[in-house]
């Protein structure tokens, strides 16, 4: 059964193509400082919008159209999906994929009865990743939608949600282990409260420690090698996610020592959220070790929830590959398009269209990131600006061979200190236009 036989593979035809079904910007075996493109991006289908997203939002229904969606049969249609998802990244060129346990598989009565399902669909997963050779770049647990974490999962009140949840990772790590996933993110969708008054944050942040332990013990009992990702969130859901920011998240991993198995998987409309760019984000993490993966999207700036739409700003494209060529490339992770069309974009063929966007876009950004590096120039400005840290008194300072009193005597008959240097902001803005624009 195939659903996109009208459209032949995308194809790169450049910058002058009109052609909605190829490839402006991203060409996959381009080669950029020593590898090819598609190398340095490491594009990733995120299971869950392209497959289970039916345009709901808070305000009305459903809208998507998707023959496959019309299969009666839960079971059968979870099989279809899998086809559909793996004929989309066949015509994309997309090597990997993400998922959650549940978008998957449908959740049946019992813990159990889900668990053989859920192996009978990724026994079909397995099928198509050795026919394709697509692999899994993570996967991860939906310990949110259903009803039993209202409060939160390893953060709940309840110890049978605890263990349930528990449980429920155990598998999601199993499965995970069986298709050679890359890595595991926990996206603490609930781990969080909305008032201190029916509260015991301690509890919760010690049983949140406390899980994360458990999983880590249990991956190294079945040999699962993978890395282990924490996907920071503010606010929606819940008023206080305990996984805020970057800079939470990487204290409450030293926190509890756990900052030796976990990094980040950060994403750019959680980053804004949190009213940060995410270049900031990715720049904390990258500077503490913990940048591990990137969930590529964007969100819209008059709206105050996760809008999850599509990247097409060439402007954030670049600025977040500069962060990934400054830290090296990627190590552990990539690029997954945690992203839906948009309600009124509910064809199939926009479920193409979109991806091609994000592609291109962050395909055009790498490209600019690229010519930003290899010359040097905002890294020139930098070592312009900190140069007084290089000799002299602040030399001292970096070697720590100076206290409050040598400072202080260094300044007490100082008629004048060395001049400031200038922040140059609008020339080095102008300088990333001239770079796009070229």
């Amino acid at each position: 059964m195939h659903f996109y036989d009208h459209i032949p593979k995308i194809q790169y035809e450049g910058s002058k193509s009109l052609n909605p079904f190829a490839f402006k910007y991203y060409d996959p075996k381009e080669m950029i400082f020593g590898k090819p493109m598609k190398d340095h991006l490491k594009f990733s289908l995120a299971y869950w919008h392209t497959l289970t997203g039916e345009g709901i939002d808070p305000f009305g229904k459903a809208t998507m159209e998707r023959e496959w969606d019309t299969i009666t049969d839960p079971i059968e249609r979870a099989k279809v999906r899998v086809k559909v998802a793996f004929e989309l990244m066949e015509k994309l060129g997309m090597e990997y994929f993400c998922f959650h346990d549940r978008d998957i598989a449908p959740e049946q009565e019992t813990l159990a009865e889900t668990n053989r399902v859920l192996d009978e669909i990724v026994a079909v997963i397995e099928q198509e990743m050795k026919r394709t050779q697509i692999k899994l770049l993570w996967g991860t647990a939906n310990l949110f939608a259903n009803k039993r974490f209202v409060n939160g999962a390893s953060t709940s009140p309840n110890a049978d949600v605890f263990a349930y949840s528990a449980a429920q990772v155990k598998k999601a790590l199993e499965i995970t282990h069986r298709l050679n996933g890359a890595g595991y993110v926990f996206w603490g969708g609930r781990e969080g409260y909305e008032t201190l008054l029916n509260t015991d944050m301690k509890l919760e942040l010690d049983n949140f420690a406390r899980f994360l332990h458990m999983a880590v013990d249990y991956a190294k009992e079945i040999g699962f090698l993978g890395q282990f990702y924490i996907e920071p969130k503010p606010k929606e859901p819940t008023k206080h996610q305990y996984d805020f920011d970057s800079a939470t998240v990487i204290s409450f991993l030293h926190q509890y020592g756990l900052d030796k198995d976990f990094k980040l998987n950060i994403e750019t409309n959680h980053a804004t959220l949190a009213t940060h760019t995410m270049n900031h984000e990715l720049r904390l993490a990258a500077d503490n070790g913990f940048l591990g993966s990137i969930d590529a999207n964007q969100g819209d700036l008059l709206l105050g929830w996760d809008t999850d739409q599509f990247p097409t700003s060439i402007v954030d494209a670049t600025l977040v590959m500069y962060e990934v060529l400054r830290m090296g490339g990627f190590t552990t992770g990539g690029l997954n398009f945690d992203a839906k069309v948009r309600r009124a974009s509910f064809t199939k063929d926009d479920l193409l269209i979109a991806h091609i966007a994000g592609m291109d876009t962050y395909a055009a950004g790498l490209r600019i990131a690229a010519k930003l590096w290899k010359d040097q120039v905002l890294e020139t400005n930098l070592k312009q600006r900190y140069r007084s840290y290089t000799q002299g008194i602040g030399k001292d300072i970096v070697e720590n061979k100076v206290g409050f009193k040598e400072l202080s005597a260094y300044v007490m008959n100082k008629n004048t200190l060395e001049p400031n240097e200038p922040g140059k902001q609008e020339w080095l803005e102008s300088i990333i236009n001239q770079y796009m624009i070229g």
